[in-house]
């Protein structure tokens, strides 16, 4: 298994460096890390409180990117709200496709009963509106956090992973090499671990990618509707604020123009970043020539 994992891991490095959609969208994803892990640095962050500043300020040397109407300053909030809002994405899509693999993993390699029954949950949660089911519980929840979020996204994200691991594994459990696992005297859990886990990596790193950008945005659909983490400054949060104070009509760009420009340098990394992923997955994608 670990010979496996290092040949793919090093045949991973090599699709990196020789795509270049890969490389820009890591760029752009370490570029919102860097802001969050060296910002705090450079500007203060309790400037992302309320009431800590003068209200309602352009744009200055002193507050390079204004501030809001409730005495925040803009960039300290960016600063503060987007590894939050990486944190809610990163932590919905890891518990998602998690929980999503090992269904698929169960449901692909053991068939029969457990396969219906996956199945059959699987395709009965695909039939539920997703957001219908985020604004009720959402709404039901007192306190609302960045983990509570991003476990109640993950709780609903789980279907598309499974559906896709499944798919694989049941190609993957007649292969010779995992017969040949078979009347060696490997047991079940050695041969998926060690047989079948490796050849699917690939497929849940793709998974997980968009697994990470569907929690996103939906943490900031939610958020945007003022179900969001009241306490805590995240993207989302920033443009309900910015919204319920009538930042557009009353001119102040500066409030709800920063957290779209990185909400949208977010999204396009990760859509680069799934894409070759996506490549990488299936062969048959890239280009020829």
């Amino acid at each position: 298994m670990i010979e496996t994992f290092l040949r793919r891991a090093k045949a991973a490095g090599s699709y990196t460096l020789r795509t270049p959609k890969l490389l820009l969208g890591l760029v752009l994803l370490a570029s919102l890390l860097l802001l969050g892990l060296l910002g705090p640095a450079f500007v203060d962050v309790e400037k992302a409180r309320p009431i800590s500043v003068k209200p309602s300020q352009p744009p200055s040397a002193e507050y390079p990117l204004g501030t809001d109407s409730g005495g925040r300053d803009v960039l300290a909030v960016i600063i503060v709200g987007t590894p939050q809002t990486l944190r809610m994405g990163l932590l919905a899509g890891v518990v998602g496709v998690v929980l999503g693999t090992s269904l698929g993993l169960l449901a692909g390699y053991y068939g029969g009963r457990i396969d219906m029954v996956i199945s059959t949950a699987t395709d009965t949660m695909l039939t539920i509106p997703p957001l219908a089911i985020l604004l009720v519980v959402a709404a039901s929840v007192r306190t609302m956090s960045v983990e509570n979020m991003a476990i109640i996204i993950a709780l609903l994200s789980w279907m598309f992973p499974a559906r896709t691991i499944r798919a694989q594994v049941l190609s993957l459990r007649e292969q010779p090499y995992v017969h040949m696992a078979r009347l060696a005297g490997l047991n079940d859990i050695r041969i998926i671990f060690e047989e079948i886990m490796p050849n699917i990596l690939p497929l849940a790193a793709a998974s997980f990618v968009g697994a990470t950008s569907g929690a996103i945005l939906a943490g900031i659909g939610l958020e945007v509707l003022g179900m969001g983490p009241q306490r805590t400054p995240t993207l989302g949060m920033t443009i309900y604020w910015a919204q319920l104070y009538s930042a557009l009509i009353r001119g102040l760009w500066w409030w709800w123009l920063p957290p779209i420009i990185v909400l949208i340098i977010l999204f396009v990394g990760l859509f680069l970043v799934s894409a070759a992923m996506d490549e990488f997955v299936n062969p048959r994608l890239r280009k020829t020539g």
